[in-house]
């Protein structure tokens, strides 16, 4: 197997800390020694002449017993000295101590290699442990282990699975042993072999562990109804009186209910749980993501993080809301686009031979929001844009009188009206934008880091916006799809002022001024940026939701308004703010909602007739469609 640059550099770092460790042992001062050789084996688990350090260290002290007091395990303990005390008293003969601590280990940090060691790998160890002390320690490691296990971890953690496995065969009626082996055996994706041992510790000794264990193993193994229905024995065979000890189990088996596409059965489980612990670290948020199920609607996703804003500790709630906004049109990464303009630049980039020097001469039927010519010009700088006509009402004009304006016009010529941000602002930005994001709250957090920059900065990277960095999410944006470089950056460059002198109270605050003033301002991409910042404000503000209501509904009923006989290509974009702000009047949600229906219905087959205009691209010139790829 080949070793990164990594792996080396740990190991000559290990090399190091052993070659320190053997003069301490030569000098007498075996602490010093023992504390070099903790820091040693994190780097290097296998390293050999390490262990044959440890090896001295124990001789030095007078063998391995004394040598546990060199590795004590009181107070805060170093993992590092975790380890070694395994080695310490598998040398020793603790072979229950030996295989605990370095269960320990693998929950701490399961992707270094302490089991592949070689006293783990002895034949007759199965024979010299403990099953009681096996099945705490598969406990206390298992746990925290992913399920399944991503490949990266299988290679790490199968030495143990390997003992675990021959002490099961070597105890097959010990309930606890076989219980907690099914749950590592589901990890390895051995599902089949999992419900087998959960069946036989159920068999032995039906209780809630073994149900909790069998459930699991039957839902790994596609196996759901069979799971609810070992569940819902257990729960039902648990007094009243038992306390929450059986809380939790219901919660999955409200969860499973969803799974199945079964929400609304789910939701009693929880509601339950609730009325006797209404702090229940799981179930409120638990029951905010089946309401979700059972509608869709994004309140529930509010509720998620309103609890999770009022209960830190409740970390599952950002957990369901982190799954539940995953790639969601703002609620977790930016939307697409429909300009023709745009659908234009992907054919171009389509094409094998395009690169950064190929022209594109052009005219538009009707003019267009301007940001879509930034992401032209961001992926092929040698271009023309003219737009022929501009249909009313007129999309150049702001909804409102605004002081903040970032385009301005010459006729059907969008123009930046501010001057590019400073080039350390600029790069602030690039190293900020994100086209995806965990949640709205965690967007809003991330462009905190914006809130220096000058108003005058954050409003010219709305229209000067900086190439995108160098990785290679970065060059495939901006070979395919620059347009959501753009948009991101907007969105965090409006986040940016969306945290621009917070010390201001909301009503009469800079920030609200100049987003209200995007929000409200021409047709673009810019107004639904400021319009996702405005949101964002709402989901971590709920003081300032009913103001940015009243403004969503303005820019969402201008947009429908205007979509009756023009093409609006923001509509869509903007139903989906709407509806990430539920505290929205209901009729302003429903009328976003109908209007997405209508958008989507007119993207049928093009043979369709269609009542409205629609944008489109024409050559300049003759024989434009042979020289669109050509080069310059």
């Amino acid at each position: 197997m080949a070793h990164t640059d990594d792996e080396g550099d740990e190991r000559l770092a290990a090399e190091g800390e052993v070659a320190v460790a053997r003069l301490a042992i030569d000098s007498g001062d075996l602490a010093h020694a023992a504390d070099h050789l903790s820091d040693a084996i994190l780097a290097a688990p296998q390293l050999p002449e390490l262990h044959e350090a440890l090896a001295e260290l124990c001789a030095a002290v007078g063998g391995p017993a004394a040598a546990r007091e060199l590795f004590p395990l009181d107070g805060e303990v170093y993992l590092g000295t975790v380890v070694c005390r395994a080695h310490v008293e598998a040398a020793a003969g603790d072979w229950d101590t030996a295989v605990g601590l370095l269960a320990s280990a693998i929950q701490y940090e399961p992707a270094r290699p302490w089991a592949h060691t070689a006293w783990l790998a002895r034949e007759d160890l199965p024979a010299l442990v403990d099953p009681d002390a096996v099945a705490q320690a598969v406990a206390r490691a298992a746990g925290s282990l992913p399920d399944p296990l991503p490949a990266e971890l299988v290679d790490t953690v199968r030495p143990f699975e390997r003992l675990v496995r021959a002490v099961t065969d070597r105890h097959p009626e010990h309930p606890l042993l076989l219980a907690m082996a099914s749950g590592l055996t589901r990890r390895f994706g051995a599902t089949a072999r999992a419900v087998e041992l959960a069946e036989r510790a159920h068999r032995l000794a039906p209780g809630h562990l073994p149900s909790v264990m069998l459930g699991n193993a039957l839902r790994a193994d596609g196996r759901p109804e069979e799971a609810l229905t070992v569940w819902e024995a257990e729960l039902a065979r648990v007094a009243p009186d038992e306390g929450n000890s059986s809380s939790y189990l219901a919660v999955d088996v409200a969860e499973l209910y969803g799974t199945l596409g079964r929400p609304a059965e789910g939701l009693p489980w929880l509601e339950r749980v609730l009325a006797t612990e209404p702090d229940h670290p799981k179930a409120a948020a638990a029951l905010h993501g089946l309401r979700h199920a059972v509608d869709g609607e994004a309140v529930h996703l509010l509720a998620l993080a309103d609890h999770h804003r009022d209960h830190p500790d409740h970390e599952y709630a950002q957990d369901l809301l982190e799954r539940l906004s995953h790639r969601e049109p703002w609620l977790g990464m930016v939307p697409g686009t429909s300009e023709a303009t745009v659908n234009l630049l992907h054919q171009v980039l389509a094409a094998p031979d395009t690169d950064r020097d190929t022209e594109i001469e052009c005219d538009v039927s009707t003019v267009e929001p301007p940001s879509s010519q930034l992401a032209l010009h961001l992926a092929l700088p040698r271009c023309t844009v003219v737009y022929r006509s501009i249909d009313e009402p007129d999309p150049r004009l702001p909804l409102i009188k605004t002081s903040a304006a970032v385009w301005a016009w010459d006729g059907t010529d969008p123009k930046p009206a501010v001057a590019p941000p400073a080039p350390e602002s600029a790069e602030l930005v690039r190293a900020t934008a994100e086209i995806v994001w965990p949640t709205i709250p965690a967007a809003y957090d991330h462009a905190v880091r914006l809130a220096g920059l000058s108003l005058d900065d954050l409003l010219g990277a709305l229209v000067h916006p900086p190439l995108p960095r160098e990785d290679d999410l970065g060059r495939a944006l901006l070979a395919h799809q620059p347009e959501l470089w753009v948009r991101a950056v907007q969105a965090f460059a409006c986040l940016g002022i969306a945290h621009h002198r917070t010390d201001q109270p909301w009503p009469e605050s800079d920030r609200r001024r100049v987003l209200l003033d995007l929000l409200l301002g021409p047709e673009d991409w810019v107004a639904e940026a400021a319009g996702f910042a405005l949101v964002a404000i709402g989901w971590t503000h709920p003081q300032a939701r009913a103001d940015i209501a009243t403004q969503l509904r303005r820019r969402l009923h201008y947009s429908v308004d205007a979509r009756r006989v023009r093409v609006v290509t923001i509509l869509r974009p903007v139903c989906h703010l709407v509806l990430a702000a539920p505290w929205v009047t209901p009729a302003d949600r429903d009328l976003a909602r109908a209007a997405i229906r209508a958008e989507e219905a007119a993207d049928g087959p093009k043979s369709e007739p269609r009542s409205e205009p629609e944008p489109s691209l024409e050559p300049r010139r003759p024989g434009f469609l042979g020289r669109l790829l050509g080069r310059g």
